[in-house]
């Protein structure tokens, strides 16, 4: 189960949803597993981007990947993402596209992370650019540039 927290009414759950699912799938992730998306600020980011990772800037996502079980289901819980929606609006805006695609891009970039992609490393980045394109050619958005986050 893919929750929610939209506090955008402009961005449609589905999707989002999508975007997550389509990961999840190419990555096969389990199908019962379970991760969470919210849509929040710059504010958020900021302070959670400098508790977590020591960086003092907002950013546009943030993943927290959990690896647990769901004790009363025993469904494995991927984790959490956070997306800031002003500066996913700021970067569509600059990219020339929507920000509805910005922000399943963001979705997308989120889920690899949950499954453990990293971009820290040339080869591991290759890797994740490369299932991060799938995905987004998958949703119909393989016109949008992967820039370097």
């Amino acid at each position: 189960m893919i929750n929610i927290d939209n506090q955008q009414d402009f961005l449609e759950s589905a999707l989002l949803q999508r975007a997550a699912s389509f990961t999840l799938e190419q990555e096969s992730a389990p199908a019962d597993a379970d991760m969470t998306i919210v849509l929040t600020d710059d504010a958020q980011l900021h302070e959670l981007n400098r508790e977590f990772l020591g960086v003092d800037a907002p950013t546009d996502v943030l993943s927290f990947p959990a690896s647990e079980a769901d004790p009363e289901t025993g469904s494995p819980y991927l984790g959490d993402i956070l997306i800031s929606i002003p500066r996913a609006t700021e970067q569509a805006r600059a990219a020339g596209h929507p920000v509805e695609a910005e922000v399943q891009l963001l979705v997308v970039h989120g889920t690899l992370h949950l499954m453990g992609h990293d971009h820290a490393e040339t080869e591991e980045k290759e890797r994740m650019w490369k299932a991060q394109a799938g995905v987004l050619a998958r949703l119909g958005l393989s016109y949008i540039k992967i820039q370097d986050s």
